[in-house]
């Protein structure tokens, strides 16, 4: 299923990914420092998303309390959960 997580207090204004069988795919982030999120997104490329969860969670960008990796960590925990629904 497809995804679009609308991001809180980071450059990135919002984040989608495929979620299937809980491994993560076709991640694309709007916004953001470009070069890094590309190598984010080809990172977890086929990966487990509860390893991703535990990879990016609690990673800082500067001074915010977040960054573009942790919400995307909190996108996919709220996917897991059922609490973000599928993009149409």
């Amino acid at each position: 299923m497809t995804y679009k997580f609308k991001t809180r207090g980071v450059c990135a204004s919002y984040i989608t990914f495929d979620l299937n069988d809980g491994v993560v795919s076709n991640v694309f982030f709007s916004g953001g420092c470009n070069g890094n999120l590309k190598a984010i997104s080809k990172l977890v490329e086929g990966m487990e998303a509860q390893k991703v969860i535990s990879i990016l969670k609690g990673n800082v960008c500067g001074f915010k309390s977040t960054s573009c990796a942790d919400q995307f960590s909190v996108a996919l925990t709220q996917a897991l959960e059922g609490i973000l629904e599928g993009a149409q």
